[in-house]
């Protein structure tokens, strides 16, 4: 599906200021679509939204389905009356260019567990209404997961295989009385993620009502200790007890010379094909009642992917194994019709993969930073053969755009300042400008990129476990962007998705084919 010309920022909510050693939903998260707007963007990209496990990674969650308690924000529970500013006052710090994760979950923890037994005990009749039916419209997930959670807490977050062996093998005697024992924890889940959902639209609403689109981010595999490998053993590769069988990764790339050893259980393919592919279903149907578009992270794994052996050391020793390809994706089409898919193509990508992505003509990605080795690189804005693609300077596992000039190869410094006709002294720029006078349909750029920040602003390393995930900005560092700059690339670049009137031209983030 062809999407509209449109430009937007990358940026993750945990980035964004805030009193409370994390971003969240809140007051920064409402600025921020006000500086989009007012800098004449219309798309904000963010990474995966659900609760975080190891590492406090957005692709290492303990569901494909929830909500990240810790980005709730304090300040909207006290205008519902669920806080009060003596029980605040004592928990904000000072804004910083850095999340500080156990800071955060010790204060969110504390918080949360306030407004909680507030909510409860104020039985609001409307609220409870609500709360109602959103437990009555989520529950094909979020029964599983609100019991998950009660017990991963309870077990100090231990992966679910090593609990009780009852409990871990979803023997019904042992269910039923984990649910008895945890039913205050769990009543305590079902109100975080109807919380967290409730904060999460309000701001899409807002969003969308200035004509930005949201573009969520789907990973291609789940997490082992999650409440959806637990629940649903049969559709991955573990054992009877829950030890992984077959795990994921990528082979020597880019950026590891071993590969990426992810961990993530592989996928039973066959056993998700025989139920009609109905889990995928369910979390393609969640993915957009939450966004107006999704990024599909490691596209080529559903052509195909890279088995490696659970005890495997790295990911060198693996091998290529055929994914479901079109097959998962007619089911998808059949079921919700022609979406706005991104297709993350970046990696080792053969004919059958482009083929895939061409076949339900998604767009791809084009990362400037991949561009400058040689005049015939598929990444350089002159070689892109059609405009159904979206153009980065870089992604969320790229350094900043500064930072990797920095670093770059002297032979890709030279060509790029020849190819921009610049000596190199505002690179992020550089990019960014190339990217938006690109034919690409969409040009979306890290908000490090328009804030002009260096490699100590980086959001991930790719195959690391530490340090990662904790790049914040500030609102003085928002105030120092150069709005009118944005807004005269915008303009130039036939990038404004509003009319003269300031109203939007587009029903939806994508556009019919003709």
């Amino acid at each position: 599906m062809k999407f509209v010309r449109s430009c937007g920022t990358l940026v993750h909510p945990t980035s964004f200021p805030s009193e409370y050693a994390i971003g969240d939903l809140g007051d920064g998260a409402y600025r921020f679509i006000d500086y989009l707007e007012q800098t004449h963007q219309g798309v904000w990209q963010i990474l995966p939204l659900g609760p975080t496990g190891f590492g406090n990674s957005p692709y290492a969650s303990y569901s494909a389905f929830a909500g990240n308690p810790y980005l709730i924000s304090p300040e909207l529970l006290k205008e519902k009356g669920l806080l009060h500013e003596d029980e605040l006052a004592p928990m904000r710090v000072p804004q910083s260019d850095t999340v500080d994760y156990d800071k955060a979950y010790a204060i969110k923890d504390h918080l949360l567990k306030i407004a909680c037994q507030r909510f409860y005990e104020k039985k609001d009749p409307k609220e409870q209404k609500r709360f109602k039916s959103f437990k009555k419209e989520n529950a094909g997930w979020l029964d599983e997961y609100v019991h998950f959670m009660a017990c991963l807490i309870d077990n100090d977050r231990k992966p679910w295989n090593q609990w009780e062996e009852g409990l871990a093998r979803r023997e019904k005697k042992a269910l039923a009385a984990s649910k008895k024992e945890q039913k205050a924890a769990i009543e305590s889940q079902y109100w975080v993620q109807f919380e967290f959902f409730d904060q999460w639209m309000n701001l899409r609403k807002y969003a969308n009502d200035k004509n930005i689109k949201i573009i969520g981010d789907i990973p291609i595999f789940v997490d082992h200790n999650s409440s959806d490998v637990w629940a649903n053993k049969r559709y991955f590769e573990v054992d009877e007890t829950g030890n992984r069988i077959l795990v994921s990764g990528v082979p020597p790339d880019y950026f590891s010379e071993t590969g990426q050893l992810w961990g993530n259980p592989l996928y039973r393919w066959k056993e998700l094909e025989k139920d009609g592919y109905q889990w995928w279903l369910d979390r393609f149907r969640q993915m957009f009642h939450m966004f107006d578009a999704i990024r599909v992270d490691h596209f080529r794994g559903f052509e195909a992917y890279w088995e490696v052996q659970a005890d495997a050391e790295t990911a060198q020793n693996g091998r290529w194994v055929k994914g479901p390809g079109e097959k998962l994706f007619h089911a998808i089409e059949k079921e919700m019709g022609k979406l706005p898919i991104i297709a993350e193509d970046l990696g080792v990508i053969t004919p059958p993969v482009v083929e895939l992505r061409d076949r339900f003509n998604f767009p791809g990605m084009k990362v400037l930073q991949f561009a400058f080795d040689d005049p015939g690189n598929g990444f350089l804005p002159h070689n892109y053969g059609s405009s159904n693609c979206v153009v980065y300077s870089g992604t969320h596992d790229n350094d900043t755009s500064l930072g990797w000039y920095l670093q770059a190869p002297e032979g890709e410094q030279n060509y790029l300042r020849e190819y921009t006709r610049s000596d190199g002294s505002d690179v992020s720029w550089q990019l960014i400008r190339l990217g938006m006078l690109s034919v690409a349909n969409q040009a979306i750029f890290p908000l490090q990129d328009f804030m002009e920040l260096d490699g100590e602003h980086r959001m991930n390393f790719p195959g690391t476990t530490e340090n990662n995930w904790m790049w914040r900005y500030t609102d003085e560092m928002l105030g120092r962007v150069d709005q009118e700059a944005i807004r005269h690339i915008v303009a130039i670049s036939n990038r404004n998705v509003r009319d003269a009137r300031g109203d939007s031209n587009i029903s939806d983030i994508h556009a019919d084919e003709s």
